[in-house]
């Protein structure tokens, strides 16, 4: 899509800036309805409108595109969203993995690029698992889970609001509701509310889910799994991850195996999110 974005405008902004026209976006819809997200870097500010309106004509399905504007910020992890060009209204439906997700794009956390990541967890999971999934914004992992194994129950905990009532549509979308139980709240103090012990926890929040693990790692079965996520520098992708996991772990009297490491998508040139997978047993 970049060298034709690139070539479609090409005698309607100088030369010297189609070279930093983004060479890729995110597309968060379907085939009937989609939205486009960029990050303009400096000195395109002047010619954002001009790239959206390009962006528009070449992909149909595209109706509106957004700048972010802010970097992943607050307790509810979502970014500013500006919109540059078309249809005001930017909530989608989503379509990945025979899933359909509704969700705002300027509400609510979720990236395209991570239905891989999603599909994934979902072959991991096996039947008759008992899953909570933390953080889980609008429900692709507990939906995608259950969508594919029918006998797999998952718990759903959000704290926004927003991206909550998107999980509970969702959840009815694709009549998994008999599986998937979505809970708003903070995991912290929904998680003393709950009344069983999980085959696997997913901790799908990068950046600061290391100060939920004193919550996730009690409700965790002996021999269950913890899906966790960080942000990593690229020259020690686990190290740290590892040595938050462990130490919780132990503090917990519970021995780890480390089953799994996956990186799951890059942050920067430097950073990566990435997944170590734990399973725990008693010492």
């Amino acid at each position: 899509m970049s060298r034709e974005l690139r070539s479609e405008l090409r005698g309607s902004m100088p030369d010297c800036l189609i070279d930093i026209v983004p060479r890729s976006f995110d597309v968060v819809g379907s085939k009937q309805k989609a939205v486009a997200i960029l990050e303009f870097p400096e000195g395109l500010e002047g010619h954002r409108k001009l790239i959206a309106e390009a962006i528009m004509r070449m992909q149909k399905n595209i109706v509106s595109v957004l700048a972010k504007a802010s970097a992943r910020e607050g307790e509810f992890r979502t970014r500013e969203l500006e919109l540059i060009a078309g249809d005001p209204d930017t909530e989608v439906l989503h379509k990945e993995s025979g899933c359909v997700y509704r969700l705002d794009p300027r509400t609510v956390y979720f990236s395209p690029r991570e239905s891989m990541e999603r599909a994934r967890i979902a072959s991991a999971v096996k039947d008759g698992e008992e899953v909570l999934v933390m953080f889980s914004g609008v429900g692709p992992f507990p939906i995608c889970m259950a969508k594919r194994h029918e006998d797999v129950r998952a718990t759903a905990i959000e704290l926004n609001p927003h991206a909550h009532n998107y999980c509970v549509e969702n959840v009815h979308l694709n009549r998994v509701a008999d599986r998937v139980e979505p809970i708003l709240g903070d995991v912290r103090f929904v998680s003393r509310r709950l009344d069983r012990l999980y085959d696997r926890i997913l901790m799908p929040l990068p950046k600061g889910a290391y100060k939920f693990l004193d919550v996730a790692v009690p409700l965790l079965k002996d021999g269950g799994v913890l899906n966790f996520y960080h942000w990593a520098p690229a020259d020690d992708l686990y190290g740290e991850a590892e040595r938050l996991v462990t130490k919780v772990f132990n503090s917990g009297g519970l021995g780890v195996e480390f089953v799994d490491h996956v990186r799951v998508s890059q942050y920067s040139p430097r950073y990566w999110k990435v997944r170590i997978d734990a399973k725990a047993h008693s010492t």
